[in-house]
């Protein structure tokens, strides 16, 4: 079961504390799988692979946005996250899936997520071949959703951000991903060019969860708090209070992917940086 969260608009500061708390509560049995939906303020955020030359705005400018700035432990280079934007944090257990979802793979599920979403709001996406994301099935590709994720002891934090009616301005202050041959766009901006309604943030997000649910294949249920996500694992950890957890459970071996690589590589270690 995937238990479903929308915490609204928060900072990331916010996100980053409580996202290395439900990870700790997942390690030990005591939650569910858990996807938080949220917003942010406006904030870049530099993951394990980026190359400081692809934030191009200076401190001075940043502060005059508004727009906060911090480094993280998720794969992937700089992007930019702000009102409008779906933003996703899957917080799963990859060795409770039957049969074992390994790194690679969850990541093209990740995709697959989004790709099902914009297909089902008419607009047709797609992958590209040795880049991370989802992107429009155009003459010229435009890059729909972002997505960088950490996974430890088997375990993911961080995950995708899909631009809704987000201000593409923004974008103009970093290299996004450090791609600066493909322009971002938000699905505000596609379906206007399709002659389509725009759909509410409430609406994307009931497709995004439907399809989580169909990816994965696994219940969905939405959950009106954290306290209730908190009782809703007490059950669970009582069920699997005699299993013994894996010896592999106490091992914390990192692995770096190296910089220059954007195609995530075969899981070869305990924690995974993906790009």
């Amino acid at each position: 079961m995937i238990c479903l969260l929308h915490l609204g608009r928060i900072d990331y500061a916010t996100a980053l504390d409580l996202q290395s708390s439900l990870v700790d509560l997942r390690k030990q049995g005591r939650i569910a799988d858990t996807l938080l939906l949220l917003e942010h303020n406006p904030v870049i955020t530099l993951g394990r692979n980026t190359n400081k030359q692809n934030l191009i705005a200076p401190p001075a400018l940043l502060a005059q946005k508004a727009v906060e700035l911090y480094e993280t432990d998720r794969g992937g280079d700089v992007t930019f996250h702000g009102p409008g934007q779906l933003v996703g944090y899957p917080i799963f257990d990859l060795r409770g899936f039957s049969p074992r979802v390994g790194a690679v793979e969850y990541v093209r599920n990740l995709e697959e997520v989004l790709i099902r979403t914009c297909g089902d709001l008419g607009i047709p996406c797609q992958r590209i071949a040795g880049l991370t994301g989802v992107w429009t099935q155009t003459p010229e590709p435009r890059k729909l959703a972002a997505i960088g994720v950490h996974i430890s002891r088997g375990v993911t934090s961080h995950g995708f951000a899909l631009n809704v009616t987000t201000d593409l301005d923004y974008f103009k202050l970093i290299v996004p991903c450090g791609i600066s041959d493909k322009p971002v766009t938000a699905i505000e901006k596609e379906v206007e060019t399709k002659h389509r309604p725009m759909p509410s943030m409430e609406e994307v997000m009931n497709f995004v969860s439907t399809n989580f649910g169909r990816v994965f294949r696994q219940q969905t249920l939405w959950l009106e708090s954290l306290d209730q996500l908190l009782r809703s694992g007490n059950q669970r950890q009582g069920d699997e209070a005699n299993q013994k957890p894996p010896e592999d459970d106490k091992i914390d071996i990192p692995l770096k992917v190296p910089r220059e690589l954007r195609e995530i590589h075969r899981e070869s270690g305990d924690e995974i940086f993906l790009a």
